[in-house]
């Protein structure tokens, strides 16, 4: 059987935990040409996997295809991230309702809660799929847009990207999105690979993320969310989602919109 990950004290790179989320979109094959040693952890998603040997954690579902997963022995160096690893630091952050049930946000919150970074940097995460003849929708050709399945989670992937944004700043950590296509489903500021491999940069992101906020806004925002109380602690939310009142949620997307837009 595959190696679980054990949560761990991670290195620090220059000072500062820089962990990178690596999804399936066609430009996450810019990460073949970056030097990755700048970041402590570089975590992979699905299949992502097969980009890069150089990943270190791979954050998949339950209903993953086992014959999709890397193949034995793993390196040293890297870990499997499955549910029984990624459910409680999700339950942590609030729940999978809140949160957006869609591997990006997932595997960002488990980052989030198990390495603890200062930095988390996302690349083939924007969640926009290529519709023109001929064009792939991910890197290794047709997949499934599993973020716009229809599911009440989902109603605001902007929406879910800010509540993100914010859960990190509120751990000190600067997020960015290190994509190069022209549009993202991710509200994360943009930085381009040679600027974020810039230290003087990572600590300016630091520093404006805290402005990005208003902090009344997210306060109410928040107690909205306690107030409603939509948490199943499996993560299994699917088999509850009768339960779940889809208009009252769409509001709590719009506040945290709101809460970004009032900074």
């Amino acid at each position: 059987m595959f190696e679980r990950v054990q949560e761990t004290e991670v290195n620090v790179t220059n000072g500062l935990k820089i962990v990178l989320v690596l999804g399936s979109a066609p430009d996450a094959l810019l990460a073949k040409n970056w030097d990755l040693s700048v970041f402590t952890h570089r975590v992979a998603i699905n299949n992502a996997w097969q980009i890069t040997p150089d990943w270190d954690y791979l954050v998949y579902p339950e209903d993953f295809p086992s014959n999709r997963l890397p193949p034995l022995p793993l390196l040293p160096q890297q870990r499997l991230v499955e549910a029984s690893d990624f459910v409680p630091q999700q339950n942590n952050f609030g729940g999978f309702v809140y949160a957006g049930g869609t591997m990006a946000f997932t595997a960002g919150y488990w980052a989030l809660g198990a390495l603890k970074p200062d930095i988390l940097a996302f690349v083939g995460c924007d969640m926009v799929y290529a519709t023109a003849a001929g064009q792939s929708s991910h890197f290794y050709g047709q997949g499934t847009p599993d973020p716009l399945r229809v599911d009440v989670t989902l109603q605001s992937l902007e929406a879910k990207s800010v509540r993100f944004l914010s859960f990190a700043h509120s751990q000190q950590c600067a997020v960015v999105n290190l994509s190069q296509l022209p549009e993202s489903r991710l509200l994360f500021p943009r930085v381009s690979m040679p600027e974020f491999a810039s230290q003087s940069l990572c600590q300016d992101m630091l520093n404006r993320q805290s402005q990005l906020f208003d902090a009344k806004a997210v306060t109410q925002v928040l107690q909205a969310e306690q107030a409603l109380g939509y948490m199943v602690p499996s993560g299994r939310y699917w088999e509850r989602e009768a339960e779940f009142d889809k208009t009252k949620l769409s509001e709590i997307d719009s506040l945290w919109l709101q809460a970004l837009q009032a900074a």
